[in-house]
């Protein structure tokens, strides 16, 4: 099992007794996808420094906030989504500024402002000036 000398491996034990959770607690996150531990080749639960981020977060759901594990499941879900969308973001403004540099502009330097015309739009909502 290769990993990051940097991060730390926990037993389970040792997690229960540092968030004052039963261990059988974690075995139920970890049978409802909350959590997932890795495991040494005799199965004994390793939870590293990120496991412990993750379930610091779904103890201040269920213990602060009152969610049951169906609505952790449910905002797990939705913080994942929102960081894939913001990688996809992120990718798409990298690409834009790559596009910006090629074509000679500086994506760092503020442009002028377009000026207004004076000319006003009607639209369904009302007038707009442009």
């Amino acid at each position: 099992m290769r990993r990051d000398p940097k991060q730390g491996l926990y037993m389970i034990g040792v997690v229960a007794a540092r968030y004052n959770i039963h261990p059988q607690t974690l075995r139920l996150y970890e049978r409802e996808g909350l959590l997932r531990p890795s495991r040494t080749e005799g199965k004994t639960r390793l939870y590293s420094d990120e496991n412990l981020e993750r379930l610091e977060f779904i103890l201040s759901l269920v213990r602060d906030l009152g969610v049951n594990l169906a609505g952790v499941e449910v905002v797990l879900d939705l913080r994942n989504r929102m960081q894939k969308m913001q990688d996809e973001m992120n990718s798409a403004l990298e690409a834009m500024e790559r596009r910006m540099r090629e074509a000679g502009i500086d994506p760092g330097k503020p442009h002028a402002p377009a000026k207004s015309t004076g000319l006003v739009k009607l639209s369904p909502q009302g007038l707009l000036k442009r």
